[in-house]
């Protein structure tokens, strides 16, 4: 099978593509705007495309825009190690500076999500604020996992068993891109489903994930997940996380989200001491910067003007 290269995620549109050299490997970034920063992270199975339509409202209120691709997708590094969060979250602290910014307000869906978390934790001093679409606090989603068992648990069910098992999960994400348009069925809304735009979306998002070792590099954050729960690592990991969040959040949550289920997320405001906002999103799944892609700009502008 012939496998796609880099330049697929070299999207054109009212944006520059640039390459950053931050905590020690190249991150590709897309960028538009001037004015304070809100960057934007991607989660799996997509790259930063998922976020066009915030990019460029966000550019046009006012804010400079960049959405990034993460260690091992799309046009970034794909180096064999450093897909654990806090490695993860060091990319986009040291990312904060590259661009020449002192800090930001990042915005994060999916495992961008929980890296926007983590960030909030460890690197505080390059936080403004957080937005969240999507993901819990990991320590919350680690608690419904193991208490939640015919819930979150059953809905994890991909993570825990699925990419677990050496090379299954990237042929899956690779062979014939059935299982990537399986993910987008079952975790999205209806009403996207429904529109001409989710098709072009999945599209892409096959495609890039077929990029070699974007599968491969995807699917170690997972591995990491679950096989450090015991290690060192993952004990230090999830103490650091005990911390309460200082930074203000808001986390936007689709009501048809079946990944991460909206009684998962909501409990996560239990681990910030900051100002905290939740907006649950009516027939909206996992992906909301697709699904209700204006009011999900207006909530963002609205959050980045609060300071």
């Amino acid at each position: 099978m012939n496998r796609p290269d880099e330049s697929i995620v070299l999207i054109e549109g009212p944006w520059t593509h640039r390459t950053i050299r931050a905590n020690g490997i190249a991150q590709h970034v897309v960028e538009a705007g001037t004015g304070p920063l809100v960057l934007l992270l991607h989660g799996m199975p997509t790259f930063w495309w998922t976020w066009a339509q915030q990019l460029t409202d966000l550019a046009d209120a006012g804010f400079r825009a960049v959405a990034v691709d993460l260690r091992g997708y799309g046009g970034s590094d794909k180096p064999p190690r450093g897909y654990d969060a806090t490695t993860l979250a060091s990319d986009i602290a040291s990312l904060v500076t590259a661009l020449g910014e002192r800090d930001a307000v990042i915005v994060g869906n999916d495992v961008g999500g929980l890296l926007a978390w983590t960030v909030a934790a460890h690197n505080p001093q390059v936080v403004r604020r957080i937005a969240v679409l999507g993901a819990a606090h990991p320590i919350r989603l680690r608690q419904a996992v193991f208490t939640d068992r015919k819930g979150q648990r059953h809905a994890s069910g991909y993570a825990l068993k699925k990419f677990q098992l050496p090379r299954y999960g990237e042929r899956l994400l690779t062979q014939d891109s059935v299982y990537v348009k399986e993910l987008f069925e079952t975790w999205s809304g209806p009403r996207w489903r429904r529109t001409p735009g989710y098709v072009e979306a999945v599209q892409r998002y096959a495609e890039a994930m077929r990029i070699h070792p974007v599968a491969h590099c995807s699917l170690e954050f997972f591995r990491w997940a679950v096989r450090s729960l015991p290690r060192p690592d993952g004990r230090r990991y999830i103490e650091s996380m005990r911390a309460p969040i200082r930074r203000p959040v808001l986390q936007l949550h689709g009501d048809f989200d079946t990944c991460v289920l909206p009684r998962t997320a909501q409990g996560s405001s239990r681990h910030v001491i900051a100002d905290y906002e939740w907006r649950l999103l009516t027939g909206v799944g996992h992906f909301p910067q697709h699904e209700a892609p204006e009011r999900v700009s207006d909530e963002l502008i609205r959050w980045a003007k609060l300071d």
